[in-house]
């Protein structure tokens, strides 16, 4: 190799980590959140940028050596997720959901959350009073020269830092203090949206509704405690008395989601969501040489994987002992995750590890079933790499999420209160021999897959956008400063004079040409990687067959057969093109006609020069109205 070329490489490599790196600081959540926070640190570690993380000394999976960011360390005893708290809490949750499913269980376990919840955001106030009342720490904070604060908003301690320090925001998100994202930044119409909890779909009976309702105004409650009492009082003291916490979460430039919609449900969403489920898997790596023999030994039967996540290691051990049992009655090979004593009743068939690497084995060819708690992380590695899962939701948003797989036909669900060997043995035999569970998630792993750009990549150019322009403000609707009454309406509704105008901006709707919808679905009958497909266009004559015609181009360059219907007094719309074929309709009044199209404009217009009043707007108005239905009734015809 020529050392000069080596040595020019360097340079220019080492010129642009220098011109294009930025600062980069990072507020992260500890526990399982922390893994992916992880890899966006690295990631944009490998792209030249400067990390710098903030922890609390007792933080448990946040360390303090790493190749890939600085770190600051604040020291106070209270300020993380301590492990051995955070244990016996889910300890305890396991042990009311085994009391039983009924109304008052269900508010015991609510109320063990609510209470550990307002600990944890009451901490997190502490420590950011003792951080904002440190001038020297805050004044180190602005000679650093931050480009943005990366945080998740599952506390609020990144977003209030950025907000003192006047810096760009970029969340990374699935939870915020106030419940699911979408929630505080999106319209999401209770009718469809089912309320985390509820176990509900976007598919509501009534009754399902008035449950969904609800929940929400639940939801409410747990936040005016949980978040009220503690961020209210800290903001009015740091940020004035009109400042409501919420607005500053909702000021965010990006809200980078840990979500998508082979997850999700479909739901209306905002220009500053990006939606990025998944960043975390990639493809699979060789095994250990171990554990590459034990999973080769299964033969074709293949091999189950099980593990609970970050946070819980083993569970009770008369539930263990069952759960051993099942799977010694199966022929499959087991591998499982699992930090206490071997069962008894385990067989020769299950192999017990204190770790194992889960997106390896995930993307192994012979595993066939993952069960798993159904944390974030597991489930979208589990789509990405098409494994069914047979689920034992524990905890948090584990329930609403693999109840979001049940209702794909991916997972089947086994309830923690009444397992026992034959209940548990019987949904892995389910899963792992109806093929339909299969199917459908390797439907679900290439709908997934199927993106322009792979979800760490965009988040990654998201991120790097924030900091080359210094926000995202134009994507950012101003709506979370208005008041609930204004934001709906609600005086405009109650005031009769505007009540008309709204009416006749109604009927303005209806000039809306419906064919506008119809004539640009696009019939795609065989569209893959290598073959182009057959599309049928329905278009619109005028000015909107110049936007029609773009696409038709492009698919065509794109190797597709593309039909286009027109009627044959078409203005715009030709009979000899060379980039679609043609299908004409022989009718005489059937398109938007040259002549009396202008004759119409020169009337709108001559109509405008006679005066802006009102009685001018009604025969503007009504001249459009009667054209439009003139040309609708041609249609349908």
């Amino acid at each position: 190799m020529n050392p000069t070329a080596l040595i020019t490489t360097t340079l220019l490599l080492f010129s642009l980590t220098m011109v294009y790196g930025g600062n980069v600081l990072v507020f992260p959540l500890d526990g399982s959140h922390w893994v992916n926070m992880k890899v966006l640190i690295e990631e944009l570690h490998s792209r030249g940028h400067n990390i710098t993380v903030i922890r609390s000394s007792n933080n448990w999976y946040i360390k303090e050596k790493s190749l890939h960011y600085s770190f600051i360390t604040i020291p106070q005893p209270s300020g993380g997720i301590d492990e051995k708290i955070f244990s016996s809490f889910v300890t305890r949750l396991l042990q009311i959901q085994r009391e039983g499913r009924g109304f008052w269980s269900r508010i015991s376990l609510e109320y063990e959350m609510i209470k550990q919840f307002y600990e944890l955001h009451k901490s997190v106030i502490q420590m950011m009073i003792m951080m904002f009342e440190d001038a020297e720490l805050m004044r180190s904070f602005h000679a650093a020269n931050y480009d943005l604060v990366l945080t998740d908003p599952g506390i609020g301690s990144g977003v209030l830092l950025a907000h003192r320090l006047g810096l760009p925001l970029v969340l990374n998100v699935r939870w915020t203090i106030m419940g699911e994202s979408h929630f505080a930044i999106a319209p999401t119409p209770l009718s469809y949206v089912p309320v985390p909890g509820s176990l509900l779909t976007d598919k509501m009976a009534f009754h399902e509704r008035v449950k969904n309702i609800l929940f929400f105004l639940f939801t409410r409650l747990q936040t005016s405690y949980v978040a009220d009492s503690n961020y209210i009082p800290f903001v009015h003291r740091y940020f004035g008395p009109d400042v409501h916490y919420m607005s500053l979460f909702q000021a965010a430039d990006i809200w980078l989601m840990r979500n998508d919609f082979t997850l999700e449900f479909p739901r209306p969403t905002m220009p500053n969501v990006v939606y990025m489920g998944g960043f975390q898997c990639k493809p699979s790596k060789p095994l250990p040489q171990d554990m590459e023999d034990f999973v080769q030994s299964s033969g074709d039967h293949g091999v189950i994987m099980m593990s609970l996540g970050t946070l819980v290691g083993q569970l009770p051990e008369d539930i263990v002992e069952e759960i051993a049992a099942a799977f010694a009655q199966l022929p499959q090979r087991v591998i499982w995750r699992h930090t206490g004593k071997r069962p008894a009743t385990m067989g020769n068939n299950t192999l017990l590890v204190k770790w194992l690497p889960q997106n390896d084995l995930l993307g192994h060819p012979k595993t066939r079933v993952f069960v798993a708690h159904g944390g974030t992380n597991g489930v979208q590695e589990a789509i990405y790499h098409g494994v069914p899962i047979v689920g034992l939701p524990l905890v948090f948003d584990q329930p609403d999420n693999l109840n979001r797989m049940r209702v794909k036909g991916v997972a089947k669900i086994v309830d923690i209160a009444t397992i026992n060997r034959d209940i548990f043995l019987e949904a892995l035999k389910a899963v792992l021999y109806e093929p339909s569970y299969r199917d459908n998630m390797q439907k679900l792993s290439r709908l997934h897959r199927d993106q322009p750009m792979k979800p760490l990549d965009s988040a990654m150019f998201w991120i790097e956008f924030v900091m080359r322009n210094k926000g995202a403000a134009h994507l950012r609707t101003e709506s979370y400063k208005m008041s609930w009454f204004s934001y709906h309406s609600v005086d405009v509704i109650t005031t009769q004079d505007i009540q008309f105008k709204l009416l006749v901006d109604l009927v303005l709707t209806l000039k809306m040409n419906p064919t506008a919808l119809v004539t640009t679905t696009l019939l795609l009958f065989s569209l893959t990687m290598v073959y182009g497909g057959n599309v049928l266009v329905f278009p619109l004559d005028g000015s909107h067959w110049v936007n029609m015609k773009v696409l038709i181009e492009e698919l065509h360059s794109r190797g597709h057969n593309i039909t286009v219907i027109r009627s044959s007094n078409y203005w715009y719309i030709k009979e000899k093109p060379s980039l679609y074929s043609l299908i004409t309709i022989p009718q005489s009044s059937g398109g938007i006609d040259e002549k009396i199209f202008s004759s119409f404009v020169t009337r709108l217009l001559q109509i405008q020069r006679e005066g802006r009043g009102f009685w001018s707007r009604i025969s503007l108005e009504y001249e459009m109205l009667k054209q439009f239905y003139e040309l609708q009734k041609v249609i349908l015809r």
